[in-house]
């Protein structure tokens, strides 16, 4: 497996929203800077936090023409409910099998025993621009990601 890194294309996907829609990262290529945030499971609180923040903040990211989009193992249907009790105005996706998160590199914490939290911006050409992790800075995540899809914006 090739490592991601800064500079390198970011691996298209397709995979299910929270409405059984298939999304592929390609759909937003020449269209919108894109924040694909990884995390560990719906409705735990680390990733409240983060899916409230990244909500909160949602309307700036769309200002800047990002698109905020949210992957983990959790199902469908499990991601349909968060959106609605959290009123998550962006797209979760399902990657049951986790092979987006493989592709992407993204590491298990505390042995392997939490999914990963880690977010990638990626560019209008599809160019990954930045990587953070930390899985228990949930917050940080948005902070990083904003000041990123600014400084792309910007150039």
């Amino acid at each position: 497996m090739e490592i991601l890194h800064v500079g390198k294309m970011a691996p298209d996907f397709e995979l299910p929203d929270q409405q059984g829609e298939r999304v592929r990262l390609s759909d937003f290529r020449n269209k919108k800077i894109v924040v694909l945030y990884f995390y560990p499971k719906d409705e735990t609180p680390g990733c409240v936090r983060e899916a409230c923040a990244f909500r909160d903040q949602y309307e700036i990211f769309q200002q800047y023409a990002a698109e905020v989009i949210g992957i983990s193992a959790d199902s469908v249907r499990s991601h349909k409910k968060f959106v609605e009790k959290r009123r998550l105005p962006f797209i979760l996706l399902s990657d049951r099998d986790k092979s987006v998160s493989k592709a992407y590199g993204v590491k298990g914490s505390l042995m392997g025993l939490l999914p990963g939290r880690e977010t990638f911006v990626i560019d209008k050409e599809g160019v990954i621009q930045h990587h953070f992790s930390s899985q228990f800075q949930a917050e940080k995540h948005i902070e990083e990601a904003l000041e990123v899809v600014k400084q792309i914006v910007d150039r």
